[in-house]
């Protein structure tokens, strides 16, 4: 008979994800787990098989904490929710920065393009893309440059904070997105009409081509019937 939990799952995720907070992850050992918990560490390995399993479960408490934050900002009324989303995004960098560091800073096996990163990070990536798309009016392409192009801005801010590098008021960080948007949206709307009109020459052109190659062809056939009628001439000149 297996013994006793002396803790549920859930205590031993809350003891492991507040000592992350407080102290990172390279704290989080059975030992120093035990400690916060007030026991050993084989109570711990009672409820896990291994501690890459209680790791796992931290990462996925800071994602639930984090996609609070995310939601907060995507509520807000007084602002674009991608916006929110993003002064919500450097408010947990902020707050939590251990936890930041744990979701956002890591390294990864394989490391994602640009273009990639995003859905691979966060979660929330199809509700915040909408907002961009709709708030602006962009067609998707345009709308998810912008989104790449804030989140990397927005990222950099967060980094400071979180490795405390930098201090922002709330003021500051909300003026300094809004002006990174209003130039990279110029760029955006500058882009999109770029792209169409691209579309449009290149089938103004293959049009153009068409009527080319119609009057070539016409031409032809125009000059095959006047040489067959010339020789039909000479023929019955002949005759």
């Amino acid at each position: 008979m297996p013994p006793k939990a002396k803790f549920t799952k859930e205590e031993i995720v809350k003891a492991a994800l507040d000592l992350v907070r407080t102290e990172g992850q390279e704290a989080l050992t059975a030992r120093a787990l035990g400690e916060r918990l007030g026991s050993s560490a084989r109570p711990v390995f009672t409820v896990f098989q291994s501690m890459e399993e209680v790791q796992q479960e931290v990462v996925a408490a800071a994602r639930r904490l984090y996609a609070q934050y995310v939601e907060q900002g995507l509520c807000q009324t007084e602002m674009p929710a991608f916006k929110g989303a993003g002064m919500q995004y450097i408010r947990f960098a902020i707050q939590e920065p251990k936890l930041f560091r744990l979701l956002f800073m890591a390294e990864y096996p394989q490391k994602p393009g640009v273009q990639e990163v995003l859905p691979v990070i966060e979660e929330h990536y199809s509700q915040i893309l909408q907002s961009v798309q709709s708030c602006h009016s962009l067609e998707a392409p345009a709308a998810e440059w912008l989104y790449r192009h804030l989140w990397v801005y927005t990222h950099g801010i967060a980094v400071l904070c979180a490795t405390k590098m930098c201090r922002f008021s709330a003021e500051e960080i909300g003026r300094m997105l809004t002006e990174v948007c209003i130039a990279m949206l110029k760029e955006a709307r500058e882009k999109e009409t770029g792209d169409k009109g691209a579309g449009n020459r290149e089938a103004m052109l293959s049009e153009a081509r068409e009527q080319e190659t119609s009057t070539k062809d016409a031409g032809n056939r125009e000059a095959m019937l006047k040489k067959a009628g010339d020789k039909k001439a000479r023929n019955k000149e002949n005759d």
